[in-house]
């Protein structure tokens, strides 16, 4: 098939990440098709030009916003755009199809494929998502996720490393120890204790901690009370350097977080710790990652003991 596909998701880091081999079954399915992403900025940035999407935007330009509305005026930019795909994959919450009505309003023609943003237990989340498309005789094997970082990527993070004064070819092991929910982080006292062994029984390597948004209070405690000429806090890298940078770590450890799949999909080995949230359905299924759960579903619960025997081991 030539033409275009559309594949429309919304959701974070994580959510996204989980639905890459899904958007891979299209691509390996109709390999001369163009495909385009319509997702939320700067997440949709990791897969433009990398192997996924051709273009992508934003569903959250403002023109956008009459489609989610019955009998709203739609934009003419957007109906044009949109009257352009021959197929369309929408995971958007749509229960009353008033998008999807209104694509059709667009000019969209069959198929607009709908799959369910929700993520029921007991599968994991890469093959719910994928399920849409058995519709077209696509059936998903392989449930784990890669990036690509681009050449543009990878010298982007070398002028990062100038500009901080990091030495280009430090080998370096990566922690990011936040999380968007508290419940789902490691006391911040373990993460401390952690980061002090690493420092001194891997003498060879570098820490970097790196953090987003939401991980500004733990950052900042790590920050105070963690002093070493072999220690860098990065915060709010672009995501495709965040990519580009996990892909060289030696190693990663981090929680059950969007920038834990960025990583594993990266292809770093990952040490990753998860609580109250099941792996079974929620980890990266990638061959490099190794889950610990706590016993009890508390993260204060996982010991420090239990981690650094795991880490010891990768």
């Amino acid at each position: 098939m030539t033409g275009k596909i559309l594949v429309i998701r919304d959701g974070a880091i994580g959510d996204f990440i989980l639905t890459l081999p899904a958007i891979r079954l299209l691509r390996q399915a109709f390999p001369d098709a163009q495909v385009d992403i319509l997702g939320r900025y700067p997440i949709v940035r990791l897969v433009e030009e990398r192997y996924y999407a051709e273009h992508t935007r934003s569903i959250d330009a403002a023109p956008l916003a009459g489609f989610f509305h019955s009998n709203a005026e739609l934009d003419s930019t957007w109906c044009n755009y949109f009257a352009g795909f021959q197929k369309v994959l929408s995971y958007l919450h749509d229960p009353d199809e008033t998008f999807v009505q209104n694509l059709r309003r667009a000019g969209v023609k069959e198929p607009i494929i709908s799959g369910s943003p929700k993520i029921k237990p007991g599968l994991h989340a890469a093959y719910q998502l994928a399920q849409p498309l058995e519709s077209l005789g696509l059936f998903l094997k392989d449930p784990a996720p890669c990036l690509f970082p681009s050449e543009a990527d990878q010298r982007a993070l070398c002028d990062l490393f100038i500009l901080r004064g990091i030495r280009k070819q430090t080998p370096f092991i990566a922690v990011h120890p936040g999380s968007g929910g508290k419940y789902k982080n490691w006391p911040l006292s373990y993460w401390e204790d952690f980061c002090h062994w690493i420092l001194q029984n891997f003498p060879q390597y570098s820490l970097f901690c790196v953090g987003g948004e939401a991980d500004v209070s733990s950052i900042r405690h790590l920050f105070k009370r963690l002093h070493s000429s072999r220690l860098t806090f990065l915060e709010n890298l672009p995501l495709p350097s965040l990519a580009a940078l996990l892909s060289k770590a030696h190693a990663f450890v981090g929680h059950d977080t969007g920038v834990s799949h960025i990583a594993a999909a990266a292809g770093a080995r990952c040490l990753l710790l998860y609580g109250p949230t099941d792996p079974k359905t929620w980890a990266p299924t990638s061959p490099c990652v190794r889950v610990l759960t706590s016993p009890t579903g508390i993260m204060e619960d996982l010991s420090i003991q239990t981690v650094l025997q795991a880490f010891d081991f990768l």
